[in-house]
């Protein structure tokens, strides 16, 4: 048969199987699909979100669905492309196809019959005189590295993972800054040389070029929590020094004289559980990610900036729902006073990026446009 087979089967199996209460469960049971399949095949393209989906309406609690202890499952590559997932409708369940403990695939090796599909070559040994063979499946070792399921889709936050996205306030005056441009140009592209004072690690070769966007303003306290960065392209150390040379290697905008730079980070695509944050947790939206001001409206897929971050117990993997702010009216039934009216629920974001201050989270499911000011709370 053709199996997936990796270091981590044997946590695999045990995880998929095992019944260990999920460590920040909601109170309320998770509710089946009517239409959920009995039977699903994992393909290239999907997510934990999409798959669990098409189980319940609540797919950040994936974990529950498969039974699965938060606290081993902080990063969920679990599951891989040509896996078979089984549902048991008496226990409200999911697992993969053929993985039991302590039989057939337990202890790292998969047993016949897990993912459902034939292999070539099963039952294929020398053949005997006489002419007969006994057929018996055999198992194939395949790598899987780089196909696993991620949580959310990649495509839609990997431009915000390692670029600068935020820079808090006290941050902005100590980033590396560009004094002077080639033959003193005005603008400078891509191949040009540009002069920078502020570069201390001679060991840092690549840089993100970016200047200070809109300030990130505290919609309850009118506090500037950050500034949004700019980003302009990216730049190559050629001479360390003060000042020091660097060459700009890429450019999406005209890159200027007073222009910061921040060490390119490695790309690391965060793949965390979805969770709900503990205890009580309310924060606002504060604008949405490529507009100017408190103005626009944000839909699944896009990306919306938040007044929490780490200092107030956000995580990447929180899951936050999104609440319409309900403002007030005047009834006129009692002199035109004015009352406020309830924040209505309007969808679901999943964090992806956190700050001190703020967070950057990727609208997941919305039945109306989110826009900045509406409430974010433990869904």
């Amino acid at each position: 048969m053709v199996q997936h087979v990796r270091k981590s089967i044997t946590a695999l199996i045990f995880f998929l199987a095992c019944s260990a209460a999920w460590a920040q469960a909601p109170s309320a049971p998770l509710v089946l699909r009517p239409d959920a399949p009995d039977r699903y095949v994992v393909v290239p393209g999907d997510t934990l979100w999409g798959i669990s989906t098409r189980y319940t309406d609540s797919p950040w609690r994936w974990p529950e669905l498969w039974g699965m202890n938060r606290d081993h499952i902080r990063n969920p590559h679990l599951i891989y492309p040509g896996m078979v997932l089984l549902l048991d409708r008496a226990r409200g369940t999911l697992s993969i196809a053929g993985s039991q403990p302590g039989g057939p695939g337990a202890g790292g090796q998969p047993g016949p019959g897990a993912g459902g599909q034939p292999g070539p070559g099963a039952g294929t040994g020398p053949i005997p005189p006489g002419g007969t063979a006994k057929l018996a499946p055999r198992v194939r070792a395949e790598s899987v590295d780089g196909q696993e399921i991620p949580s959310i889709p990649p495509s839609a936050i990997e431009p915000f993972l390692s670029r600068p996205l935020v820079i808090e306030p006290e941050g902005l005056n100590r980033a590396p800054t560009i004094i002077a441009t080639e033959k003193d140009r005005v603008v400078i592209a891509a191949g040009n040389l540009a002069y920078v004072r502020g570069i201390t690690d001679p060991n840092e070769a690549s840089w993100f070029v970016f200047r200070r966007g809109d300030p990130l303003v505290d919609p309850d306290t009118e506090r500037t929590l950050a500034y949004e960065a700019i980003y302009l392209g990216t730049a190559q150390l050629t001479r360390p020094g003060d000042p020091a040379t660097v060459v700009l290697t890429s450019a999406v905008q005209e890159v200027l004289a007073g222009d910061k730079l921040l060490a390119a980070g490695q790309l690391q695509t965060p793949n965390y559980a979805p969770h709900a944050p503990a205890g009580e947790f309310k924060g606002r939206v504060i604008k949405i990610y490529g507009t100017t001001g408190r103005v626009g409206e944000a839909g699944p897929l896009q990306v919306i900036s938040i007044n929490r971050g780490r200092a107030h117990g956000v995580e990447v993997g929180h899951v936050l729902a999104l609440h319409s702010l309900g403002g007030t009216v005047r009834d006129v039934s009692r002199g035109n006073t004015r009352i406020a009216l309830p924040d209505e629920r309007a969808g679901l974001s999943f964090v992806f990026r956190v700050f001190d201050r703020v967070s950057y989270a990727l609208v997941m499911h919305v039945t109306r446009p989110i826009s900045p000011l509406d409430v974010v709370r433990a869904p």
